[in-house]
């Protein structure tokens, strides 16, 4: 208990996100052997992960960078497309138990090489010309991939094999919240957020700008084509109309809605995003514009100044009512 006690906040933040996770997937898998998860919720689990991944790195970038990209649905296009054609041709020759893995890594790799062709040059923009950019990137690369042969061209690929399931899912996303939570808790984590809070400052104090906004975004493109590589796995095909800029903004959504700088928040968000609208099923032709308002109302409140500072003053009166309970513990034991 002590040493949970002298932890460092972010550590024991990181520690709590990940006992939520497994928490989660524990009491999942257990509705699954006793029945009572139907078939519906056993579809959205590897979705529920792969979205979560996507929007937990995007959140580095947008977040704790500060940078706007609107390019995490082409990361996972390129995820999809790399790992789903090695898995079919390696199918025969590689057990599922080592393709898979071997999918994923690779569905990164080419994300994060295409981060770095891309970022070197785009993030030297910031604002809305980066968010233009990188829209505009993930729009030339569906029509690359609709003119493409060996993608299936417009129809799409298929005859993948579907190795996703919660479990990778799952696994996916915790090695990606120790990584990015690692980072963040880093002297380049530091370093990543000198540079969002105040550039000039940071360059004047020898902080190399670009290289940390490339290391950031191409962190974001790996984990985003791991989340494609989960994606292509997850379907017997995919087409390129999968990965357009609707994509992007509802990866958006889910940063903006979890919390900008939150890990733990992303996660919540695509949890709440992907099982409200099936708990307003009952309210029928309404459902969608319940949802909808819902959303909004939660982004209104989570971002209004009075609900933050409350918020604050509840927090921090839990801090000092846990320092007053430790100190008279303290002077009991001497």
């Amino acid at each position: 208990m002590n040493k949970i006690k002298n932890m460092k906040k972010s550590t024991r933040q990181t520690l709590l996100t990940l006992a939520m996770i497994i928490a989660f997937y524990i009491v999942i898998e257990v509705m699954i052997m006793t029945g009572n998860a139907t078939r519906h919720l056993k579809s959205m689990l590897v979705p529920m992960c792969y979205n979560a991944i996507a929007a937990v790195s995007l959140n580095l970038v947008i977040g704790f960078l500060g940078e706007l990209s609107l390019g995490q649905a082409a990361f996972m296009s390129l995820g999809a497309y790399s790992s789903c054609l090695f898995s079919i041709r390696m199918r025969r020759i590689l057990p599922a138990a080592v393709r898979f893995p071997l999918a994923v890594l690779l569905g990164g790799v080419v994300a994060a090489v295409f981060g770095i062709v891309i970022g070197v040059p785009v993030l030297r923009l910031s604002g809305d010309y980066l968010a233009i950019v990188t829209l505009a990137f993930g729009e030339i690369l569906r029509s690359v991939f609709i003119n493409l042969d060996i993608t299936g061209g417009a129809a799409g690929l298929k005859k993948m094999p579907q190795d996703s399931s919660f479990t990778y899912g799952i696994i996916v996303l915790i090695i990606a919240v120790i990584v990015i939570s690692n980072i963040i808790d880093s002297k380049a984590g530091r370093a990543i957020m000198a540079v969002r809070d105040n550039t000039i400052a940071a360059s004047s104090v020898g902080i190399n700008i670009n290289f940390y906004k490339v290391l950031v975004f191409v962190m974001a493109a790996f984990f985003g084509g791991c989340a494609g590589a989960l994606f292509g796995h997850n379907y017997s095909i995919i087409t390129p109309g999968q990965f357009d800029y609707n994509k992007s903004i509802e990866i958006l959504l889910m940063v903006v809605f979890g919390g900008m700088g939150s890990v733990r928040g992303s996660i919540i968000a695509r949890v709440v995003i992907t099982f409200l609208p099936e708990a307003m099923r009952g309210f029928a032709d309404y459902r969608m514009l319940v949802y909808a308002v819902a959303l909004i109302l939660l982004m209104l409140f989570g971002n209004n100044p009075k609900i933050n500072r409350f918020k604050a003053k509840l927090f921090n009166r839990r801090n000092r009512d846990d320092n007053v309970r430790l100190t008279q513990a303290q002077k009991e034991v001497k």
